[in-house]
């Protein structure tokens, strides 16, 4: 069971790291650092997109807007390390 929980934990730290590509891969886009049209670039995007979009988007239904500042990876990023805590803390002790 053990074993698991350390899947579960890499895993949510892995998803973090992604999280934090993908907002500094929006902001070179955004102020034109890297080209849009690339196709290398162009499938990073989407691929991160495809992996944080169906999280970011439950998220940004529940917070409001703050204008043209995104929080919600933020909030992710603290709500999984929330759990990463809770699991090495409280379940991963208790488990045989």
């Amino acid at each position: 069971m053990r074993a698991i929980l350390d899947v579960i934990l890499v895993v949510l730290q892995l998803y973090v790291w992604v999280l934090i590509i993908s907002a500094v891969f929006s902001w070179l886009y955004a102020f034109n650092v890297i080209n849009g049209s690339n196709q290398l670039v162009a499938t990073i995007g989407n691929t991160l997109h495809q992996l944080t979009d169906p999280v970011l988007s439950r998220v940004r239904r529940i917070v409001p807007s703050f204008g043209s500042i995104d929080i919600s990876p933020i909030l992710v990023i603290l709500g999984i390390f929330l759990l990463q805590n809770i699991i090495r803390y409280y379940i991963y002790p208790n488990v045989f």
